[in-house]
């Protein structure tokens, strides 16, 4: 397999640091351009995490929540993810938007969510997908399929349709940015790289090279 010719030159968009003072509106602006283009998963992230003796892992996960502070992503707590997130809070979110030659990198600390959030986006998810949240016990080892299976059905047939209370295990995680940077792909390899650092509450503004 040749690889090394494999290449694509990239033409759709220009950014410029002119003007740029806070990197959420253009966040936004990307996102809705993104979901306006019909991006496949368009808020599909790679959260990255780091365990205790310091293993990096990475996986896909869907933002749920966004403010002008940041970004919420929910999963169960005991989860690998959630695991290395106690053991340390930094991480690093990535959105790859090919059809639109468009990447965000994201640096910051993650906290738990509100209950109230957790609680509100919960309400909100599929009754199907709540049952799901209930009882898989994320990244642990499981016998079967089957056996998954049947814990599933076990509780859609005992709980009836009846509203389900969001488990202690399962909810949001908030990320606070302390790094934003946008990466726009150009002709030649000469991409755009902006980069936003947090200094307390002002955002500092750079160009990368590429």
């Amino acid at each position: 397999m040749n690889l090394k010719d494999i290449r694509k030159n990239y033409s759709k968009a220009t950014l410029s640091e002119k003007s740029l003072r806070d990197p959420f509106p253009l966040f936004e602006k990307w996102l809705e351009e993104a979901i306006e283009g019909k991006v496949n998963e368009p808020t599909a992230m790679m959260l990255s995490t780091v365990s205790e003796d310091c293993k990096p892992s990475s996986r896909i996960v869907l933002l749920k929540h966004l403010t002008e502070k940041g970004f919420h992503f929910f999963t169960n707590y005991n989860s690998r993810k959630g695991r290395e997130i106690t053991a340390n809070r930094r991480v690093a979110l990535l959105f790859f938007w090919p059809e639109l030659e468009r990447e965000v990198r994201i640096e910051g600390i993650a906290t738990i969510s509100s209950a109230e959030l957790s609680d509100q986006y919960f309400r909100e998810r599929p009754y199907e997908s709540q049952i799901s949240a209930m009882v898989s016990r994320q990244s642990e080892t499981v016998e079967s399929r089957n056996a998954l299976e049947q814990l599933w059905k076990n509780l859609q047939i005992s709980s009836k349709g009846e509203k389900l209370e969001r488990p202690a295990s399962w909810g949001g995680y908030f990320v606070l940015p302390e790094s934003i940077e946008f990466w726009q792909g150009r002709p030649n390899r000469l991409h755009d790289r902006i980069l936003f650092v947090r200094d307390e509450e002002v955002w500092i503004v750079s160009r990368l090279a590429p």
